[in-house]
């Protein structure tokens, strides 16, 4: 599906009902927006590792302009701040009150920045393998030094420089990259054929990503803000994790009025692909007994 938003076509995919049967009601589950990582990812690594939250939540899978099944539109739109209107829009045009937001990598810093704006239109917020400010990549560049490999530190380098040339480039660096991404990484011919599928199932936008890293993401920073948060908000971080290193997830518990810390000790970024099981029931656990009081019965 696609909503005309802010110039552009957003697609977006729903999974999973928004009322349900309830004895002689039916109650109206949370609506959870689901933001990808990169930039420049898509929604389709959430499939079907997300589905399970669907009996509590409806899922709304949201790919960003410019990347997945979204329009393109001129890079220079790739931005932090039109992901984040792209978003309040998609809102509105769904005429929804107020949402959850469960953000991954990249995604949890546009959830971060939608709280700053828009705090008053959320249930609360889910913030998976992220950070808070630019600093998690002076973090990231010392570890991949320390644990990758000579060709690992070399695609490292082009992320940090912004300058992929291709969608071939793109995807190299990520099955380069795939043993630091996941913990669980394994490289039998049914994990190298299900990481094949992924990638092709993907449509990843270099473009994004490079807007990012060379750009706007140098100068991200929301920590000031965080205490004002006043919406319940999960924090999952990766023990292993090298990109969004967990010191970060550390610092927004800290900062967030009556967060939630969870670390997850065997993983690394990909905690969705690592510990799917808990991941799962983490996220179900804290959707029922923190938002499940807001619910409205019809």
């Amino acid at each position: 599906m696609f909503a005309s938003v802010n110039g552009i076509k957003l697609f977006f995919d729903i999974e999973g009902a928004g009322f349900v049967p309830e004895g002689p009601r039916m109650k109206e589950k949370p609506v959870c927006f689901v933001l990808h990582g990169g930039p420049g990812g898509d929604h389709t690594g959430f499939k079907p590792g997300l589905s399970p939250l669907a009996e509590h939540m409806q899922l709304v899978y949201i790919d960003n302009r410019g990347s997945g099944k979204s329009e393109k539109g001129p890079r220079s739109t790739y931005t932090l701040d039109n992901n984040v209107e792209d978003i309040e829009a998609l809102r509105k045009h769904l005429g929804l009150e107020k949402i959850v937001l469960l953000g991954q990598s990249y995604g949890g810093m546009t959830a971060m920045e939608y709280a700053r704006r828009y705090q008053e239109h959320l249930l609360g917020l889910i913030l998976v393998v992220t950070a808070p400010s630019y600093k998690f990549i002076e973090r990231a560049k010392e570890i991949v030094k320390e644990r990758g490999t000579s060709e690992q530190q070399e695609m490292a380098q082009v992320l940090w420089d912004g300058s992929f040339v291709s969608n071939e480039q793109q995807y190299k660096y990520y099955e380069v990259m795939a043993p630091l991404y996941t913990y669980s990484y394994q490289d039998t011919p049914d994990a190298v054929e299900a990481r094949k599928n992924a990638q092709q199932r993907s449509n990843r936008s270099y473009e994004a990503l490079n807007e990012g890293f060379a750009g706007f993401l140098r100068e991200f920073d929301v920590t000031e803000s965080l205490s004002s948060y006043k919406i319940p908000t999960l924090i999952i971080g990766g023990r292993h994790d090298w990109i969004t290193p967990i010191e970060a997830s550390i610092l927004m518990n800290e900062q967030i009025p009556n967060s939630k810390l969870v670390i997850f000790e065997n993983s690394s970024h990909s905690v969705l692909k690592d510990e799917n099981d808990k991941f799962i029931s983490t996220v179900n656990s804290f959707v029922n007994e923190e938002l499940v009081n807001k619910v409205q019965f019809i």
